[in-house]
């Protein structure tokens, strides 16, 4: 089976798209956020979670359901588990809330960095003579090079 111009040139074209920046910076993204979403996930099951079950005293929110038909020898019971769907609200809103923090913090960081850098820049650039002083000291060197 011979390899056609459009195969190649299809390929090609596949391989710019798949090799594009922001791919590979999506692709690292989704990486990374799937190993920080494991982390948010243990921090509110783990640690959050019990705090809230000492504060309310002990309440499970998964617990809660309402047996809309009993169990019978043909069939299981029919439960409406709300306390899941409860619980799952209030891990939402925890994550989003730890999420929230976590990229404040890290603005807050960048931004500080920003500052000390431009205050780096700033200082490198009063330091260094403005583009008038240097001209003029081209020009003395020059004419003491012609006085020579």
């Amino acid at each position: 089976m011979a390899v056609t111009d459009k195969g190649v040139s299809f390929l090609k074209e596949f391989r710019d798209f798949a090799m594009k920046g922001n791919i590979l910076d999506m692709a690292i993204g989704v990486v990374i956020g799937t190993a920080f979403g494991k982390i948010v996930s243990s921090l509110v099951g783990d640690v959050i979670m019990p705090l809230v079950g000492v504060i309310c005293g002990s309440v499970d929110f998964k617990d809660l359901a309402l047996e809309l038909q009993p169990k019978t020898e043909a069939a299981e019971a029919v439960v409406l588990k709300y306390g899941v769907f409860i619980q799952n609200i209030v891990d939402f809103i925890i994550i989003a809330f730890a999420i929230f923090i976590s990229m404040k913090l890290i603005n807050n960081l960048k931004r500080s960095l920003v500052k000390e850098e431009k205050a780096e820049e700033a200082a490198e650039e009063a330091a260094a003579p403005s583009p008038d002083i240097q001209l003029l000291t081209e020009i003395r060197d020059l004419l003491k090079e012609q006085k020579k």
